[in-house]
């Protein structure tokens, strides 16, 4: 549900991205914001160097790379940031979050979940960025989310209509344990240009007004352009 974070140990201001979030719309991605991208620190294309560069000259205000199982495409795009505004004014440059994508159980399928703004050196979250899907408990969609938070950060539920299990029936459960947002404007089949599905955008925001979710956007890049998934 939509609820205050400050209680929470803060890390690179939650607040302005639950902001960024309440505002976001079907047109906010690819060019404005993306919150769902893969650097070869996991099984994407682009080197981070590559992928912040081109997030800059798109014109993006903020993004999260969200590499699977780990945040070193974060810290060197975030390097890049650091000695690119030096040189170039600090407003011109995107707000990079920390992100990831981490491999959960969720009513006995796979589900994914992505973490924003936690702090990459807390304690609780170090066992899923170790590059490899976690195993056990350690797995379970519930603890993945407790250690997001306990990190610091905000816990939402990828793509929810690529599941074997329909939105209508997961988001509920994810409710219940916890989850903070859903990604609800999502391409599902991959169209040129980028576009959020019109029938699960609508599945999936009806879904999140209803609990009370935040709602991102992201276009899931693996590949060489982050306008396109692949």
């Amino acid at each position: 549900m939509i609820v205050s974070t400050t209680t929470k140990p803060s890390s690179q201001d939650t607040q302005a991205l639950q902001e960024v979030w309440l505002r976001l719309t079907a047109n906010s991605c690819p060019y404005e914001y993306n919150f769902h991208m893969h650097t070869k620190c996991s099984d994407g294309q682009l080197t981070p160097e590559q992928l912040i560069e081109q997030a800059t000259n798109i014109g993006l205000k903020g993004l999260a790379i969200t590499d699977h199982h780990s945040v070193e495409g974060y810290k060197v795009a975030q390097n890049w940031l650091q000695r690119t505004s030096l040189e170039t004014p600090k407003d011109s440059l995107p707000h990079l979050w920390t992100g990831i994508e981490i491999t959960s159980s969720l009513l006995d399928v796979e589900v994914h979940i992505l973490g924003y703004a936690f702090d990459s050196e807390h304690p609780a979250i170090q066992p899923y960025l170790t590059g490899e899907s976690p195993s056990g408990s350690q797995g379970l969609a519930v603890n993945v989310i407790e250690a997001i938070h306990q990190a610091g950060g905000m816990a939402v539920l990828a793509h929810p209509e690529r599941y074997r299990h329909p939105a209508t029936k997961v988001i509920p459960v994810a409710v219940e344990l916890g989850i903070d947002g859903v990604e609800a404007f999502y391409a599902y089949n991959n169209p040129k240009p980028w576009k959020p599905s019109p029938r699960q955008t609508e599945t999936v925001l009806s879904l999140s007004s209803f609990y009370g979710l935040y709602h991102t956007c992201g276009t899931d890049t693996h590949g060489p352009n982050l306008l396109q998934r692949i």
